[in-house]
């Protein structure tokens, strides 16, 4: 390993200089674990992100005071319009939505479901879903039971799993028959992100709507869901926007189609008047409608803390430190990696990447779980692929050579 040690030195040096000069590089200390060198390099921001230090005391706070002060008179004082309050902090930090368009609560499997179901009532007569083959398994599965419900019909895109979907590949499939185009924006394996305003541009121009998951991209790509003209979404807000392990999804619904939007899990929390406790369904005006049972709230308002902290540096900022973050690890695979047989499985062009790195190699699947006994957490991706999730608040850019220096020396003791 010596012949590489003073490569390893030349990168370390780079690294301290990047992180010197990183505008963000203050927010670190605000993230649990983030600077105390108790994991020697997290890589994995974009399946579960830190948590901030703030939401630690904010969920202790809820539970001595408004939970265990307040009890149910939480309820009317503010927990009812949590869903609709936080969604509206989505919309303006993250998702380019004006209010009243976005509400939390639900799994993204979902509230994928019901605002999938609730588009197609939109479009009768059209029978048609297009979604492609190397989306994320939830989408795949829960479009699969709708169309064996619904007996409508999937049109599979065929996409490369070391990219993405690209617009002519949606042109070339939709029509007159097109209801749906569900595709995400950034894509869970290699990274890749599409030209979301170009496809959802395409779809429209045959009538179809577009629904976009969100959840590898929000909080760290620019998202302009109102400029793209996009008609649905949903996201996850455990990864980039660190709500905690399972914390509800969002949904969102463009405010030109919620007058007639009725979704199919009709629950009492989505009813007009819904403490009227009387007979029939009817929906609530506005976002409320796509709503079903008792949101949970301790899920959610952990997730108000990053927000704040986007909202506050600027999403164009945090794409910045992005794209410097990935294109840095490309650089260290490209020069540790390669030589021992590891391929880059995403985009090269920062256009088209999102925010994490995924490389190849038969090895992997094996080194994982010790790469998590000595710190280094990664995650692993079917067949042989490490993906590095690169939280740009969380993550310096020492601890990606920390972490690759480690991955390197576990692969070459492999592979030699």
């Amino acid at each position: 390993m010596n012949e590489v040690d003073p490569a390893a030195g030349s990168f370390a040096v780079r690294a301290a200089e990047l992180d010197a000069g990183d505008p963000l590089r203050e927010q670190r200390g605000r993230f649990v674990g983030a600077a105390d060198g108790s994991v020697v390099s997290y890589l994995d921001g974009n399946s579960l992100g830190r948590p901030p230090l703030s939401s630690a005391r904010r969920l202790e706070q809820f539970v001595t005071e408004s939970w265990g002060g307040r009890l149910i008179r939480g309820w009317d004082e503010d927990w009812f319009d949590l869903p609709l309050t936080i969604g509206d902090e989505l919309g303006g930090a993250v998702l380019g939505a004006a209010a009243g368009q976005t509400a939390v609560g639900d799994s993204t499997s979902v509230l994928l479901y019901k605002l999938v179901r609730g588009a197609l009532a939109l479009r009768p007569g059209r029978d048609e879903i297009v979604l492609d083959t190397d989306n994320f398994p939830t989408d795949r599965y829960v479009l699969e039971g709708v169309a064996a419900e619904s007996g409508a019909t999937l049109r599979w895109i065929t996409s490369d799993p070391r990219a993405g979907v690209r617009a002519e590949q949606v042109a070339a499939v939709v029509g007159d028959r097109t209801a749906l185009v569900v595709l995400s924006h950034v894509a869970y394996r290699s990274g890749y992100l599409a030209d979301a305003a170009a496809i959802t541009g395409i779809a429209h121009d045959v009538g179809a709507l577009v629904l976009w998951d969100l959840c590898h991209s929000v909080g760290v790509v620019p998202v302009e869901l109102d400029s793209w003209g996009a008609d649905l979404a949903v996201g996850c807000t455990y990864k980039y926007l660190n709500g905690g392990p399972g914390s509800p999804a969002f949904g969102y619904v463009r405010a030109g189609l919620l007058e007639t939007f009725v979704q199919p899990i009709w629950g009492w929390m989505g009813r007009a008047d819904c403490f009227e406790m009387g007979p029939g369904y009817q929906p609530a005006e506005g976002i409320r409608r796509i709503l079903s049972g008792t949101p949970s709230v301790l899920g959610m308002i952990a997730l108000r803390d990053t927000v704040a902290m986007i909202d506050a540096m600027g999403i164009a900022a945090i794409r910045e430190k992005s794209v410097a973050l990935t294109g840095f690890a490309i650089e260290l695979v490209d020069d540790w990696l390669v030589p021992l047989g590891a391929t880059i499985a995403s985009p090269r062009d920062p256009q088209r990447r999102g925010g994490h790195v995924t490389v190849d190699h038969p090895m992997f699947r094996e080194m994982t779980p010790v790469l998590w006994e000595r710190g280094v957490i990664p995650d692993f991706r079917a067949p042989e692929g490490l993906r590095l999730g690169l939280s740009p608040l969380s993550t310096s850019f020492a601890e990606v050579v920390r972490g690759l220096e480690v991955i390197r020396g576990e692969l070459a003791a492999r592979v030699r």
